[in-house]
This record gives structure tokens, C-alpha cells and sequence, in this order.
């Protein structure tokens, strides 16, 4: 398998950073995960847009060239010989281990040396999901760990992703395929690696993405998911009603389904929280309209 890094294409077995990378050292980065379908990647606009964005109202470096990003994309993917795959940037502020260089003329001190911000760009044969698994549905658990509105760095794909990775973890102990995540005021927010949509009296109901808050709202600490959007705009195309909300725990067990969208699974039902059971058990007709949509 192919990667690219800071401009070099290499061999995974090969693939290197710095000991004083930012992201290894300080987990200072962002990633994107996308999927590959016959050569095309999937709402390729959406993530490189997303990760602009984000490096640009975190500060990790700005501006984001997107162009030569996705030309790099796609040379990777083509020199990888994958149609199907799995392909993930990462993006981190590079080097924080160089000495102090230069000085300043106001102050006569000592100044950093500007890093130069490592990018990566591996592609994979995708994850191979069983049908079974969207055919029978599955069961999440609810995380113990809260979101916080006031993290501004909630809503955005950094590499501290490991309190998400340990609820999954957590999740899988129980016999659950994922983790639901609450805000500290007790408020839904997302999956721990997905963003998740109710169903009630066939009205999608989604919790607040960052950049959807009401006026005078605090900040949603929930990431805008590509999928997630497709699915509203097909909901919308389809005349379905949409209502984005403040959800609460008993908003989620009076859902008549429920379901979760990230790039990897497209659309994958939820029949139990916990030891409650949700639409008796199956997945629902919107839940399973919407993954046939995905799957075309």
C-alpha cells in the first residue's frame, strides 16, 4: 500500500514522522476519513471543505490549500491500484521540536522557528461490514463520558479521539457496535465515531451540528457529518420533514427508529439502546429507505 507525506509518496512499511511531530507528541492535528467507490471518492467537497474550516477556526495553520490537497488525494489513490478504498489525511503542526531561531528586534529574545505542517495521506482497501449487520441492525450503549459546548474544539475531527475510541471499546465489553454521547447538560449530541438521527411519527430529528445553533445558543459540541448532511438533503428532497433540536434521553427511547451515518458505514440502524428495544426489534422503513439511497 501507498502513502503520501509532505509531498513524497512511500510505502506504508515506510511511512514516517518526527519524534517531535505535533501530532504524536501533543495529539495537535485533524484527520478526515473518506470512502472510495470505483475510482470516485465520496463527498470528497464536503470533507476537504470540513477540514479547511476547522484548520482555519482552530489555528492549526491557514489558509488550507484544498487544491493541491485533493490533487494529492487523487494521485495517491490512483498510484494505491484501489477503486474501493478507505483514505484518510491527516494533518498536524509538524516539528515542534526545532530550536529557537532568530530574535526579536522589539524584545532582543529569542523566537520559534515556524513548523512546517506535516500532511499524510494513506489509502486502504475499505472495512468490509457483514450485510447481516444492517440487515438485523445493531445495539449502542450510552457513553459515560459528556460533551462540553464550551470545548471549542468539540465539533471538530481532532486527533483526541481517544475518550471516543475507549467508549467504543466500552460499547463492544456490552455487545454494542457504538457509544451515544450526551453534552453535560444531559442534551444528545452524536455517536462516538458517527452521527446519529431519530425517527418520530416519520420526522427525522438530529441534535445541533456546530455552525446549526440558534441565535444566541451555545456552541454544539457535535461534529457536521458529511453523511449526515446527504441524508437531510435527501430527507428534504423527499419532502420529509427535519427537525434539528435539543434532544434529551427520553426524546431517544420514544424514537420510533433510530440510526447512525459516518463515511465508513453509510447508514446503519440502531434496534436496541442499551436493554431497551427500539422499533420492535428490525430496522424501520426510513432507516432502511435512506442506506438503499446511500448504497446507490
Amino acid at each position: 500500500m501507498t502513502a503520501w507525506i509532505n509531498g513524497k509518496f512511500v510505502e506504508h512499511a515506510d511511512a514516517r514522522v518526527g519524534l517531535f511531530d505535533a501530532g504524536f507528541q501533543h495529539g495537535i492535528g485533524l484527520f478526515e476519513t473518506m470512502l472510495a467507490r470505483d475510482g470516485a471518492v465520496l463527498g470528497f467537497e464536503a470533507h476537504l471543505e470540513r477540514l479547511a474550516a476547522s484548520a482555519r477556526e482552530l489555528r492549526l495553520f491557514d489558509p488550507l490549500k484544498v487544491e493541491p490537497l485533493a490533487e494529492a488525494v487523487q494521485h495517491t489513490l490512483a498510484k494505491s491500484g484501489l477503486r474501493d478504498a478507505r483514505i484518510r489525511i491527516t494533518l498536524t503542526a509538524g516539528d515542534m521540536g526545532r530550536p529557537f531561531v532568530g530574535a526579536n528586534a522589539a524584545s532582543d529574545r529569542p523566537q520559534p522557528s515556524q513548523p512546517t505542517p506535516t500532511v499524510a495521506i494513506h489509502v486502504q482497501p475499505p472495512t468490509r461490514y457483514p450485510d447481516e449487520l444492517f440487515a438485523k441492525g445493531v445495539a449502542v450503549s450510552i457513553a459515560e463520558d459528556r460533551a462540553n459546548p464550551l470545548d471549542r474544539f468539540a465539533g471538530h475531527k481532532t486527533l483526541m479521539y481517544w475518550p471516543r475510541i475507549a467508549a467504543v471499546q466500552r460499547a463492544a465489553e456490552v455487545g454494542c457496535a457504538e457509544a451515544l454521547w450526551f453534552t453535560v447538560a444531559n442534551r444528545l449530541a452524536s455517536g462516538s465515531v458517527s452521527s446519529v438521527f431519530l425517527v418520530k411519527d416519520g420526522r427525522l430529528r438530529v441534535p445541533f451540528a456546530r455552525g446549526e445553533e440558534t441565535e444566541g445558543a451555545m456552541r454544539a459540541p457535535v461534529l457536521p457529518g458529511v453523511t449526515r448532511a446527504r441524508v437531510l438533503m435527501w430527507a428534504e428532497v423527499e419532502g420529509r420533514a427535519v427537525e434539528r433540536a435539543e434532544l434529551t434521553i427520553d426524546d431517544l427511547l420514544a424514537a420510533d427508529e433510530i440510526f447512525l451515518t459516518n463515511s465508513s458505514w453509510g447508514v446503519l440502524p440502531v434496534v436496541r439502546v442499551e436493554r431497551h428495544e427500539v422499533g420492535g426489534g428490525a430496522p424501520g422503513p426510513v432507516a432502511r429507505a435512506m442506506r438503499e439511497r446511500w448504497l446507490a
